[in-house]
C-alpha cells in the first residue's frame, strides 16, 4: 500500500526539499538589547579599553602625590593655592586640568573608534546583511559608548576624590567666595562638582561617534574631538566673543564653579545642560542619518 503526505507532513517536509525556508519559520534578526550585548563583549575584549579604565582608575595616584609633595602650590589656578593642604581642594585642582584635556580624550578613545573599526576591519558587510537592521547596530554601538563614558568618568572621579582626600587629608574647604564649607558638605559638593562634568563629556562621546562614521578613520574619531576641545577652549578664552561662548560644549565643563560660592548659582549648569544637550542631538542625528545613506556593498 501507498502512503501520502498528510497536508501537516507535506508542510513541514517541503522546506528541506527546497533547501530553503519559509518567512515563517526563518530565524528572526536579534533585537536591540542582543546586538548591545555582543557589542559590550566586543568592548571588553579590548585591550585599550581596559587600558582606560586602568589609567582611570591609578591615574590620579601619582598626580596627587606629586602636587602634594610640591614645596609651593599652584597658585595661579582654580583651587590650587589650598591643593597641597586640603584633599578637597586637590580634587577640585585636578578636575579643573581633567575637564579641560582629558576628558575628551577618554571619552573619544572608544567612542571615536567603535564605528570606524568595522571599516578598518572590513566587517560592515557582514553585520548588516547576516546580524541584525542599521538601526539596532547604531543605538547598540551609541549605548556601548555612553555607557564606557560614564563609567571612565565614574573610575576617575571616584579615585581622584578618594586618593586626594587619603594623602592629603579632609580639612573644612574654603569656597570661592571665602566662606568655610564642612568636610561633610565639601564631600557632596565635590562629587557634585564631578558629576557636572557627564552632560559635556557626553557631548564630546558624540561628537567622536559622528566623526568615527564620517571619516571611517578610527584616528580621525579619537584625535580630532580632542583638538577641537582645545580650540574650543581657546576661543572661549579670547576677548570680545562673549555671544559664542556661552555655546560652547567646553564652557559646560566650568559650570561647576556656582557650586562653590555663596549664595550658590546654577544658572550656568542649566545652561550648560541645555548646550550639551543640542551638540549632542546634532551629533547623533547626523551620524544616524550617515550610517543609514552608507554605501557598505564593499565590505
Amino acid at each position: 500500500m501507498t502512503t501520502t503526505d498528510t497536508p501537516d507532513t507535506a508542510g513541514t517536509t517541503a522546506p528541506a526539499r527546497g533547501g530553503s525556508a519559509s518567512p515563517a519559520t526563518a530565524a528572526p534578526r536579534p533585537g536591540l538589547i542582543a546586538v548591545l550585548r555582543w557589542e559590550l563583549r566586543k568592548l571588553r575584549a579590548q585591550y585599550r579599553a581596559r587600558a582606560v579604565l586602568l589609567g582611570a582608575l591609578l591615574g590620579p595616584i601619582p598626580i596627587v602625590l606629586v602636587i602634594h609633595g610640591q614645596s609651593r602650590p599652584p597658585k595661579d589656578t582654580l583651587f590650587g593655592r589650598f591643593a597641597t593642604e586640603n584633599g578637597f581642594a586637590l580634587a577640585l585642582l585636578v578636575l579643573g586640568f581633567a575637564s579641560q584635556w582629558v576628558l575628551p580624550l577618554l571619552t573619544a578613545i572608544v567612542a571615536g573608534d567603535i564605528f570606524a573599526s568595522e571599516d578598518q576591519h572590513g566587517t560592515w558587510k557582514t553585520v548588516l546583511t547576516r546580524s541584525t537592521g542599521r538601526g539596532r547596530i547604531f543605538w547598540a554601538k551609541t549605548l556601548a559608548a555612553t555607557g564606557f563614558a560614564v563609567l571612565v568618568l565614574i573610575v576617575l572621579a571616584a579615585s581622584t576624590i578618594a586618593s586626594s582626600l587619603l594623602i592629603v587629608g579632609h580639612q573644612p574647604l574654603t569656597g570661592l567666595t571665602g566662606q568655610t564649607i564642612p568636610a561633610a558638605t565639601a564631600l557632596k559638593l565635590v562629587a557634585a562638582s564631578w558629576a557636572t562634568m557627564l552632560p559635556p563629556a557626553l557631548a564630546f562621546t558624540f561628537l567622536a561617534i559622528v566623526l568615527s562614521v564620517w571619516s571611517r578613520n578610527p584616528a580621525v574619531g579619537i584625535a580630532t574631538p580632542v583638538v577641537l576641545g582645545m580650540v574650543m577652549q581657546l576661543v572661549g578664552s579670547l576677548g570680545g566673543i562673549e555671544a559664542v561662548r556661552p555655546l560652547l560644549p567646553t564652557t559646560a565643563f566650568e559650570a561647576w564653579h556656582g557650586l562653590l560660592t555663596d549664595p550658590r548659582f546654577s544658572g550656568p549648569l542649566l545652561e550648560g545642560l541645555l548646550v550639551s544637550a543640542v551638540w549632542s542631538a546634532l551629533a547623533l542625528g547626523t551620524a544616524f542619518v550617515l550610517l543609514r545613506r552608507r554605501d557598505i556593498t564593499g565590505g
